[in-house]
């Protein structure tokens, strides 16, 4: 007897048309897509491709010009602002190519940002945020500001942010676009094994074909249609080092 699993993300004929001037420009042209619980997707395309654009969506920050979006079973095309920001905050984590943390603050600080939303106690998140900048490997790093960390290690302290609220999905947007070959392949085995630790659906946006082989799904996608969707095995970083023959030192 098989189960059906239902979606955590549903997208159902979803249309999205910018207006510049007297010029219509299509992003997205009726996509209809499902997200498991628990696995990885990476959508893939050039840039210009329609992939930052469903990210966007399914993230809340735009909204489609047709179609629907059901998360569970909410329907985000049809929240409010406020109700968007709540989504935001409870279900939603984001590690950026370009890191985005608050220069004006330490580490410890800025992986602490989203508990505040959360209400909770400073001695708990600070105690949360030590806790994950630990499991990221920057215990010792704590107190420094972003401006004195290398980008490998702002983009660890990025992958703390996006996963101390332990989210349902987390979106990675070009998350190594800044980084040479073996810190990539470091970042993308941690986002991979604490997203596999906690059960969470990764959604990952590249135009990088190496990056896309962490994926179990990898959906191909140009000029705002999606090209073919391909079930793959995941790889790690030595899997796919040896693939590329490439050695480390």
């Amino acid at each position: 007897m098989s189960t059906t699993i239902e979606p955590i993300i549903s997208l159902k004929n979803v249309r999205k048309v910018y207006k510049m001037g007297d010029e219509r420009i299509v992003a997205l042209d009726n996509v209809s897509l499902d997200f498991e619980q628990g696995k990885f997707y990476c959508l893939l395309g050039t840039s210009g491709s329609g992939k930052s654009t469903l990210l966007n969506l399914i993230a809340g920050l735009e909204k489609p010009t047709k179609g629907e979006i059901v998360f569970k079973s909410a329907h985000i095309e049809k929240m409010n602002e406020k109700q968007l920001a709540d989504y935001r905050q409870k279900y939603i984590g984001f590690v950026f190519q370009s890191y985005n943390l608050l220069s004006s603050l330490s580490a410890l600080e800025n992986v602490t940002i989203p508990l505040i939303f959360k209400k909770i106690s400073k001695r708990k998140r600070v105690a949360r945020a030590q806790a994950m900048l630990k499991a990221v490997g920057l215990s010792n790093r704590e107190k420094h500001k972003p401006s004195q960390l290398s980008g490998g290690q702002q983009q660890r302290v990025s992958i703390a942010r996006a996963f101390i609220s332990k989210p349902s999905i987390v979106f990675c947007d070009e998350p190594t676009g800044n980084l040479d070959t073996k810190t990539t392949f470091e970042m993308m085995d941690l986002i991979t094994s604490i997203a596999r630790d906690n059960n969470q659906t990764l959604i990952i946006v590249t135009h990088d074909l190496e990056i896309a082989h962490y994926a179990n799904t990898i959906i191909y996608i140009r000029d705002g249609n999606i090209e073919k969707i391909e079930d793959v095995q995941s790889a790690g970083a030595s899997e796919i080092s040896s693939k590329l023959g490439i050695v480390n030192q």
